[in-house]
């Protein structure tokens, strides 16, 4: 099966306004560690950070039309800091390695199975 784990950092809850914020060194290299040893038990296809907010844009969509935000001006209560792309042989499996995830307190880590659209038959 594949999943998607997504990162929510803590620093970005409760629709603060931050600039530019980047992890530590020190952070990186604890995450750099867990991804390599979790890359021994699953196949992870993608991985990475992203950048901040303020780099990025949003677009709400109603009646048809869509409206962008660009950062730094985006607000949101909830944004993610970066994700895993995985494929493993259960979703409980994983959820025993994120466990081990170092994350910082107030951080949630979001599991999501990929949907796969079933494959046509062959004519």
């Amino acid at each position: 099966m594949k999943f998607m784990m997504l990162m929510i950092p803590a620093v970005y809850h409760g629709n603060k306004k931050l600039e530019n914020f980047a992890p530590k060194l020190a952070e990186l290299e604890k995450m750099g560690k867990f991804n390599e040893e979790m890359g021994k038990v699953f196949k992870i296809t993608d991985l990475n950070g992203l950048r901040p907010l303020t780099d990025g844009a949003r677009l709400y969509f109603n009646k048809g039309k869509a409206t962008v935000t660009d950062g730094p001006f985006v607000e949101t209560k909830e944004v993610l800091g970066g994700y895993w792309m995985i494929e493993g042989a259960t979703k409980e499996e994983l959820l025993k390695w994120a466990k081990r995830c170092p994350a910082l307190d107030g951080d949630t880590i979001e599991i999501r199975q990929i949907f796969e659209f079933p494959e046509e038959p062959t004519r």
